[in-house]
């Protein structure tokens, strides 16, 4: 890997970088669409390269259950198998620990899963999980975790920290031995969940591990836990990581998270939420999600967003048949789909773009008041950009602020 940052935000923690990996250069910040099974939902390889994406996850746990290592070795890796030509990272199968956690149970020498697809028991070792990976081929690669809820509390939390520090090291050694550490970039993962004491030991002990990762992410959040102790663990771990290594915010999707993280000093994010939430009919948008089933979409010839380049505006498909369509044709889905992967990718190309220039501050300000209008800014945004220098509120003193998570949605044709 080749990382390079060429440009920083004057106010806030915000960065724009460049890097290189083995399939391509993909400039940062940047959102990640999730692959799970080797392919983003409803569309193609193809699809997604035309929308601009040059960099996508796939999952290591499921991959490896299915379709297997022999066959992703058969093809030649997971590029080939899908027929992906940029870049890839894969997670190490950690977040299953909490999302099958019915299915597993976790051992020092790894965590055991029963299949959820016939029962059949596998152990998932540090060493196993980046086998794996290496026969997948990721450019980027995660070290196994020892993941728990973000709600989790007591001697669990502290457990799980040390233990995946001690995977660390196991992935590391194994890393290096199989000689693809120069083809294949190792990230360790920072965990300690809700507890600032243990983030900072575990950020210690990652640091220390420095000359022998490519970079870092941010685990165990995302989990349910309040927003406003949400940014302040990104804010805690972006301030401490290395300035010359990328930083990944694991599991980060909605429009206001990725740009309060990308001021924080976030390089990069995925979630599911962009290709999930167009297979329910719901478009993402600067003014906010639009709820597409909603019967005051039946008549609307209009675009999903007027000026938005994607293939779904930029032919004319209307909100009226996608209304008519909405959940019940993969069209549709797809149709969506391609809608808010652009959505996604606009976001933070706007996002460098306004680094570049100098004018992030203002970036900030523009999108939140057109994507929450009238209805009010979260308190939780307000609060987070406030601590790198922007305030929202600054010549809007009349806007509200609103307690909780802020999530703006269009629950009936009444909102």
């Amino acid at each position: 890997m080749q990382f390079e940052v060429l440009a920083k935000c004057h106010t806030t923690r915000a960065r724009v970088s460049k890097m290189r990996l083995a399939h391509g250069v993909t400039m940062l910040p940047t959102f990640m669409p999730v692959a799970t099974q080797a392919a983003i939902k409803g569309l193609t390889p193809q699809q997604v390269e035309a929308l601009g994406v040059n960099l996508i996850l796939n999952n290591t746990y499921h991959l490896n259950l299915r379709p297997g290592i022999e066959v992703l070795k058969e093809a030649g890796g997971a590029h080939k198998f899908q027929g992906w030509n940029h870049n890839l990272l894969t997670d190490s199968g950690g977040f299953q620990l909490v999302s099958l956690s019915k299915f597993t149970k976790i051992t020092e020498e790894g965590a055991l899963f029963a299949s959820p697809f016939d029962g059949k028991p596998t152990m998932l070792t540090p060493e196993e999980s980046t086998s794996i990976q290496h026969a997948i081929g990721a450019d980027i690669i995660m070290q196994l975790d020892d993941v728990v809820s973000s709600l989790t509390v007591g001697p669990r939390v502290e457990e799980a920290m040390w233990r995946t520090i001690r995977w660390l090291d196991r992935c590391i050694e194994f890393h290096q031995k199989s000689g693809r550490d120069d083809v294949q970039n190792l990230f360790a993962i920072v965990q300690g969940g809700l507890d600032p004491g243990l983030r900072d030991k575990c950020l210690d002990e990652m640091i220390a591990r420095k000359d022998r990762v490519a970079g870092y992410a941010i685990g165990g959040l995302s989990g349910g836990e309040e927003k406003d102790i949400f940014w302040r663990v990104i804010k805690q771990c972006a301030d401490k990581l290395p300035e010359d290594r990328p930083r990944y915010s694991m599991g980060i999707g909605f429009a206001e998270d990725l740009l309060v993280c990308v001021a924080l000093g976030v390089d990069m994010a995925d979630c599911v939420f962009p290709t999930r939430t167009a297979r329910f009919g719901v478009a993402l948008t600067s003014k906010g999600p639009l709820n597409l089933r909603l019967s005051k979409h039946a008549a609307d010839m209009g675009p999903i967003e007027e000026g938005c380049p994607c293939p779904t505006c930029a032919s004319g498909t209307s909100r009226a048949i996608l209304h008519h369509n909405a959940t019940l044709e993969t069209a549709t889905a797809h149709a969506i789909t391609q809608h808010n992967l652009v959505f996604q990718a606009r976001i933070m190309g706007g996002a460098r773009d306004a680094i570049i220039n100098g004018t992030f501050p203002d970036y900030l300000k523009n999108f939140f008041a057109n994507y929450f209008g009238d209805a009010g800014y979260p308190e939780w945004c307000v609060n987070a950009l406030r601590s790198v220098g922007v305030d929202l509120l600054e010549g809007r003193p009349d806007v509200k602020v609103i307690s909780g998570d802020g999530a703006k949605w269009e629950y009936s044709d009444a909102a």
